[in-house]
């Protein structure tokens, strides 16, 4: 193993202990110190399913997103039952995407930052909900194109968003899609949201299983 991948691993074994610090030992002030990646979260769970409305042919109407880390995208036509795993899935694919890119390809890493910060803007401006979800979705952006100017940070600014949003999507599987796992099995009515749920879940996690085998080949 070069002396590139050892430093990457290094790096990556620091956020890993960042993370697990702030939710198991720092309680209270871990969680307020981690809910700008609620937000972050919660973004990428309505931007997929934004993009699950614009892939299957549908109109996004507006997409919202909350102080509290809940959120609401209002779409027009589409697949609905693409347009509902996107949330889940889709945020999943995007937090996979950021931690391989801050893992393997930190030569893109710049770009990566300066798209999803303009994404996220775009977002604000072409699906506008209200003021406040226009606020935090520029904020976001601008803070995220601002750290693409940090070249010493900037892998691992994206391989903890990445790692930190995989995490929180995989521990929040059985509240945050709550209500999308119910729409869900009002379509597919066979299998109860129950199961759709763990269903979801498993596919996150072989995904991400078979990203950090990828990754961990490669080093």
């Amino acid at each position: 193993m070069g002396t590139t991948s050892c430093q990457t691993l290094m790096r990556l074994a620091i956020i890993i202990l960042i993370y697990a610090g702030l939710i198991f030992l720092a309680g209270r002030y871990g969680r307020i110190l981690l809910w700008p990646i609620q937000i972050f979260v919660t973004i990428l769970h309505e931007l997929g399913h934004a993009f699950g409305t614009v892939i299957s042919g549908g109109t996004v109407q507006s997409v919202q997103i909350n102080p509290n880390g809940s959120g609401a995208t209002v779409s027009l036509n589409g697949h609905h039952a693409i347009i509902l795993m996107g949330g889940y899935v889709g945020s999943a694919i995007f937090g996979n995407t950021l931690f391989y890119i801050g893992v393997r390809a930190g030569k893109i890493a710049r770009a990566a930052l300066y798209i999803i910060g303009a994404m996220f803007i775009l977002s604000a401006v072409i699906w506008f909900s209200n003021l406040l979800s226009t606020l935090i979705l520029c904020v976001f952006g601008a803070g995220l194109i601002g750290l693409a100017y940090k070249q010493w940070i900037m892998r691992d600014i994206l391989m903890f968003l990445g790692f930190a949003s995989l995490l929180f999507i995989i521990q929040d599987f059985n509240v945050g899609p709550r209500s999308d796992l119910a729409a869900y099995a009002q379509i597919f009515k066979i299998i109860p949201a129950e199961l759709w749920m763990y269903i979801w879940l498993g596919i996150v996690l072989l995904m991400t299983g078979l990203n950090i085998r990828m990754m961990i080949k490669r080093l």
